[in-house]
């Protein structure tokens, strides 16, 4: 769990991470947890959606008008990145925002008032319990992560701005599953239980009971390793583009999608996003066997077709063994 927040941080574009477990296992306290472990960002002062300054072909309108009426270069602030927080019985204009019809009418002006997707912009959007919204407020989350901007029309009035997000799902499967088309669009995917380990269930609450009776010692206690995670993920973000993928990790990857009998083509993709960023995190300068089969099971788990009536599909690490093995 901790591994696919880690590399979404690096690589965004791997789609996100769902979570799935029974409750009670830490899922929520992992996801806010990593938003102290990155950067603080520069954005533009004043911007409803925290636009970089320097990144221009990702301006939101008001900072191109901003730049074309000679405010350049843009003012800039500082800001630590948070957790964005999707209520479960968010309405789709509390998601995607509002237009403000009768101020287009009256004034010819685009008033528009920010949703969650504007909030969630360069931020984590952290949607717990995914499987229990409405199917068609998960398509909206979904296609707003995958192409990175969030379009609202109404009434032939449009309005749009970018929407570049870590997108979190968490999920109890005893509550109910997502549509498969829809667990498909999500980057990676792990399954979490709890630990029958009793040393460790002990552990676990002793840890608790510390953090409880004086939370600036737990965090001091824990400063140095965390520290080193935050400064390998700082790095990974940095080296990431300059990773490089051999065709051969590639032919690879093709083959573990063939053989899993996966549907598409976004497991290639996903697959060697998630190496690579695997490999920048690991401080490595070329993507390795190992990075895949670190990465081969967040990624397919999720993508194998389920076989009725117990026939039997591809097992996914025998087929992994038996590919990386050749």
């Amino acid at each position: 769990m901790k591994l696919a927040l880690v590399l979404n941080a690096i690589n965004p574009a791997i789609g996100g991470v769902l979570i799935r477990g029974e409750k009670g296992t830490a899922k929520s306290t992992a996801v806010r947890a990593l938003a102290r472990l990155l950067p603080d960002q520069d954005v533009v002062e004043g911007c409803l959606f925290g636009c970089h300054p320097e990144d221009r072909d990702a301006l939101c309108a008001d900072c191109q008008e901003r730049l074309a009426s000679g405010e350049d270069p843009l003012p800039r602030a500082r800001r630590r990145m948070r957790v964005v927080e999707l209520p479960i019985n968010a309405s789709e204009d509390r998601v995607v925002g509002t237009i403000d019809l009768e101020a287009a009418l009256r004034e010819g002006s685009r008033r528009f008032e920010p949703g969650v997707l504007a909030e969630a912009n360069r931020n984590i959007l952290y949607v717990d319990e995914v499987n229990l919204l409405d199917d068609h407020i998960v398509d909206v989350l979904l296609d707003a992560a995958a192409m990175g901007v969030n379009v609202v029309e109404r009434e032939g009035v449009s309005v749009v701005h970018p929407a570049r997000f870590i997108l979190v799902g968490t999920m109890n499967p005893e509550e109910g599953e997502l549509r498969p088309q829809l667990l498909d669009r999500f980057g990676l995917c792990v399954d979490v239980e709890g630990i029958r380990d009793l040393d460790l269930r002990v552990q676990i609450v002793e840890q608790r009971a510390g953090w409880e009776d004086d939370p600036g010692e737990f965090f001091e206690r824990h400063s140095t390793g965390e520290y080193e995670v935050r400064s390998r993920i700082v790095e990974g973000i940095s080296t990431f583009p300059e990773v490089s993928l051999p065709r051969s990790i590639l032919r690879l990857i093709a083959q573990l999608s063939i053989a899993l009998e996966v549907d598409g083509h976004r497991s290639d993709l996903v697959c060697a996003r998630a190496a690579q960023a695997k490999a920048a995190y690991d401080r490595a300068g070329e993507v390795e066997l190992s990075h895949v089969t670190d990465v081969a099971q967040m990624v397919f788990s999720h993508r194998l077709r389920s076989v009725p009536f117990g026939k039997g599909g591809p097992n996914l690490g025998d087929v992994i063994t038996r590919i990386v093995g050749q």
